[in-house]
């Protein structure tokens, strides 16, 4: 269920290299001639399902920017945006499937939530426009196998990261902090200290329920002294009533009850949640360094610091990181214009890491970038990220990229309703336990 090895291979081999494959500028081959050709010139609309609402943020400029771009050398094809936060994303295509009526281009995510589209179905392989013009070859090496089932690939990744914190220096300042914490006793003071100073101390959107489950996992990471906790589930080896696991939710609910979150985490989104620590409303966020480029780009941007999820009770190595193979962009098996979908695909793959790189937004790509960081004005920010990538010694994938949807749904839950009610540890690690046993 896990490939938790092959995660952390692409990441000190592959990711965030300083000049490596050169990706194609937006003239570069596109099959376009074939795809155009088919459609004889009638107007055609490519709905294009994706995760990126922020206007402020340099994902929301790039997709637009490339779909422009594709547009104007197009003139007979319309890309219709579908955006949405992700959450919400996840719940309408859920219905969409259901319906059998995806867009023509979605996000799906690795592994175990890329699996049920598949078995259904619903998604187009994308191996012929990967084997043109060298575009399989963009990718790190092994990246697409989480995006695969049966030697063929569903999905193209867009990025390869892990979590970590990010935190505002002049907030750290005003509250007496001189660093960011190394252990969890650290951390539960600097909340203690942010609070007492009227600072909001750690951003989170809990409506989308995965932003706690994502900072959950990184403290089961600690607690069990080191990756496989669930794949030992997995295997028969532990059951979620095990020590580490309960150490877990109780050191999570520690955070809570120490008043670590915003007030009514759970009516904010993940876009609202970041936008707390991106205007200086929240001193910490613990989010994967796909939001490097925003949160550099934002008003607190030459405030922002980073660093690595401390040790919980003693436990744990810093260099193991919850391990984040990206979301990634399917086409709909049952698209009315599927040659044309697929064209718009690759030449949006193509060129992403180039507009990426071009808007300072190119930290944690699934594709190999060409480049010097540096010498392209990239921040302290971003070099200070891209270092930790080379030190990198293990970690794993988020709980519900591991397990099955019926179990993973119930975690979310069970961790979401930390934030509302206190809960004793061991009912909740009973919960998960019996999710896991009934749904095999």
């Amino acid at each position: 269920m896990r490939k938790t090895g092959k995660v952390l291979s692409l990441l000190l081999t592959g990711a965030l290299a300083l000049g490596l494959t050169a990706c194609g500028n937006s003239d570069s081959g596109t099959g376009s001639e074939g795809a155009s050709g088919g459609s004889s010139g009638d107007k055609v609309t490519i709905t294009f399902q994706n995760i990126y609402p922020d206007p402020t943020t340099p994902t929301y400029k790039m997709i637009r920017q490339i779909v422009d771009s594709y547009q104007k050398e197009h003139p007979n094809v319309e890309i219709a945006l579908d955006t949405l936060n992700t959450d919400q994303q996840k719940l309408k295509l859920k219905t969409q499937a259901a319906s059998r009526e995806i867009p023509d281009i979605t996000i799906v995510n690795p592994s175990a939530q890329m699996k049920p589209y598949v078995d259904a179905g619903l998604l187009a392989p994308l191996d012929d426009i990967l084997d043109q013009d060298g575009l399989r070859d963009t990718y790190q090496e092994g990246l697409l196998d989480y995006y695969s089932k049966d030697n063929k690939v569903y999905a193209l990744p867009d990025g390869n990261n892990i979590e970590v914190g990010y935190y505002n220096k002049a907030l750290f300042a005003k509250a007496g902090i001189d660093a960011p914490p190394a252990t969890f006793e650290e951390l539960l003071a600097d909340v203690k200290k942010l609070k007492a100073a009227g600072i909001t101390p750690i951003a989170i959107g809990e409506k989308d329920s995965w932003t706690g489950s994502f900072l959950f996992m990184n403290i089961l990471l600690r607690t069990n002294g080191g990756p496989g906790f669930l794949q030992d589930v997995a295997d028969g080896k532990k059951t979620f009533n095990d020590p580490a696991f309960v150490e877990a939710v109780d050191a999570f609910q520690q955070l809570v009850q120490a008043g670590a979150f915003p007030e009514g985490a759970t009516s904010i989104d993940a876009t609202a949640g970041g936008n707390m620590f991106r205007t200086g409303q929240a001193a910490m966020f613990f989010i994967g360094t796909w939001e490097t480029g925003a949160n550099d780009s934002s008003t607190v941007g030459k405030d922002v610091g980073v660093f690595k999820f401390p040790t919980v009770n003693g436990k744990g190595n810093p260099d193991e990181f919850m391990l984040a193979p990206g979301s990634a962009f399917a086409v709909s098996a049952n698209s009315e214009h599927l040659a044309e979908t697929k064209d718009f695909l690759k030449y949006f793959a193509t060129n992403y890491p180039k507009v990426s790189f071009e808007l300072k937004n190119a930290v944690g790509l699934g594709q190999k970038v060409e480049g010097d960081f540096s010498a392209a004005g990239y921040s302290p920010l971003a070099i200070e990220v891209l270092d930790m990538f080379k030190n990198i010694k293990g970690g794993d994938l988020s709980f519900d990229n591991t397990m099955n949807p019926a179990v993973s749904q119930v975690h979310l839950s069970s961790i979401q309703n930390l934030f509302v009610q206190q809960v004793d540890p061991k009912q909740v690690a009973a919960e998960h336990q019996a999710a896991f046993e009934a749904n095999p």
